[in-house]
């Protein structure tokens, strides 16, 4: 597991999720900790190395 910061499409905060670094593909909803919208992740991972990393407003 790897912690990853970026933004939060909803309320702009910086946050953190823990990534699986090892799975190659990764698709799943998680909610903001500060704000508590759903928020759609995509993750590619390479060679344990985090490649792709998107958050994105599931309301859009």
């Amino acid at each position: 597991m790897e912690e990853h910061f970026f933004q939060c499409p909803y309320c702009w905060e910086q946050i953190s999720m823990l990534v699986d670094i090892s799975q190659a593909h990764q698709n799943y909803v998680e909610d903001c900790e500060i704000c508590c919208n759903p928020i759609q992740v995509s993750v590619s991972v390479d060679n344990h190395e985090i490649v792709y990393f998107q958050a994105e407003n599931l309301e859009q």
